[in-house]
């Protein structure tokens, strides 16, 4: 918790929702532990913000800090629930192999970590580039295939399927 001495907006905020913003949270996600976790998560993506934060409240006070607030663990919610449904789906594929492939913890565990980045990194791409990329990638299509359902060009899905693959290269370093 914020010291309680600190009269910065951001404290101020902190004190003044963060009990909301955690109940919010666990009705949500249905446990109190990740519940704190997404509502610490959500201040420190505000203070990483500060600048902007302080900003705004110099000019004027937030006029929905609950909106803020719920905007932003949204979308944290919502980083979790794909984290947590890659691990899932990483655990039942390990599940399935043979027990001649099966791997060490520590290797499933770098694994894992690497999905995770590939993730974040493919969600930065544009939704339509991410698309043609998951497409190849996931289900197997051709970049004819891609092209004709996506309706665009097979010259524009090989540069979205570049893009994608630069940033998976970059996942690598």
């Amino acid at each position: 918790m914020l010291p309680s001495t600190d009269n910065s907006p951001i404290a101020d905020l902190y004190q003044s929702h963060h009990s909301w913003l955690h109940d919010w949270l666990r009705r949500r996600m249905g446990c109190s532990h990740a519940a704190a976790d997404l509502a610490q998560d959500t201040f420190v993506r505000i203070l990483a913000r500060r600048g902007e934060v302080a900003q705004r409240s110099s000019q004027q006070p937030l006029q929905e800090p609950r909106a803020y607030l719920w905007a932003i663990a949204k979308g944290l919610v919502v980083d979790h629930l794909r984290r947590r449904s890659l691990e899932q789906a990483y655990l039942e594929a390990l599940a399935n192999l043979p027990e001649a492939c099966s791997i060490s913890p520590e290797e499933q565990e770098i694994l894992l970590q690497t999905l995770h980045r590939i993730d974040a990194l493919l969600d930065q791409l544009p939704r339509q580039v991410r698309q043609a990329f998951l497409l190849s990638q996931i289900h197997g299509l051709t970049y004819n295939e891609i092209a004709q359902q996506m309706k665009l060009s097979q010259r524009t899905i090989k540069r979205y399927m570049q893009q994608g693959f630069a940033q998976c290269i970059t996942a690598m370093f």
